[in-house]
Formats: C-alpha cells, structure tokens, sequence
C-alpha cells in the first residue's frame, strides 16, 4: 500500500500547513489538491481518496508488476505566498510516498520506504515562462556551476526520504 501526498517543502510552513489547507479548502470548495490520474497510471489497485485529505491518495499494488502512478496537482504554487508587488516565486511543494507491507490482523501496517521530490506548480503560461528564466540564469553559469544542477528527466525522480 502506498500513500502520495503533497506538503510543503518550506519549514515555516509546514507548521501552519493544516490552517493553509483549510484556507485553500474553504476558497475552493468541492476541489482536491491532489487525484490520481487513473487512465495513465498502470498496476494500481483499490485506489482511494480521503474526503477529508485534500492532499493525499492512496493505493495497492503488487511489488512483482510493473507499476506506475500518474498524479495531479491541482493546486498552484502561488496560491500560498504572500502577495506582493510584481511577480510571485510560489512556495515550493513536495509530493511525498510512503509504502507500507500488508500488517497481520493485530499488526499495524509495517513501514517499507519513503521518497519524495520538490516541485512547484503554475500555471500554463507561467509554468513556460518560469522555465525559460531558470533555464537562462544556468545557462550564464560557469560550467562548474552547471554541472551541479540536476540534468532533465523524462519522468519524476524521487529521492529516499530518511
């Protein structure tokens, strides 16, 4: 069983993360933060959403298949900074995966593994723009410099939470 969820990178705020989900719930009722996009993900079982978890999802799968989950955020990393003049940086998000063995009857469920990733979400046109700027600032950087930059994947790396 594994459980996605989307917190915030940010320590500071992290320790007011339920009031700004709250606040995020009450500007934007009916929505979630975070869904599972079923038609692209392959090998998940049972998958569930907690009415109450804005930003988590669950799901089972079979460790000996090929699994893969597809998830949406549908939040905007802006929607939690403080507004100020001019452009927003947006607070940075981490989708966060923590994977439990099945427990015995009386057993809770056995904690295996978890790993995250850091993102930040915008929109569209922002998003493009975002990422041209960042791509331009590297690309003034000495070569020194640019080499401790990650290089682009085609899909997400997570990295072992410890």
């Amino acid at each position: 069983q594994s459980l996605v969820r989307v917190v915030f990178h940010d320590r500071r705020l992290q320790y007011s993360e339920q009031q700004q989900l709250e606040g995020w719930r009450w500007s934007r009722p009916g929505d979630r933060i975070l869904d599972i996009d079923i038609p692209l993900s392959m090998g998940i079982l049972e998958p569930q959403i907690h009415p109450t978890l804005l930003n988590t999802v669950e799901f089972l799968w079979d460790p000996s298949r090929r699994t893969s989950v597809f998830v949406q955020v549908h939040c905007i990393s802006t929607e939690f900074t403080l507004r100020k003049n001019g452009g927003e940086k947006g607070v940075p998000f981490r989708i966060q995966i923590d994977t439990f063995g099945a427990g015995g009857k009386a057993d809770p469920p056995e904690h295996l593994h978890s790993a995250s990733c850091l993102v930040k979400v915008f929109k569209p046109k922002g998003a493009d723009r975002k990422q041209r700027t960042e791509r331009e600032k590297v690309e003034k950087q000495p070569a020194a410099e640019r080499e401790k930059f990650q290089p682009p994947y085609e899909s997400t790396v997570l990295a072992e939470v410890g």
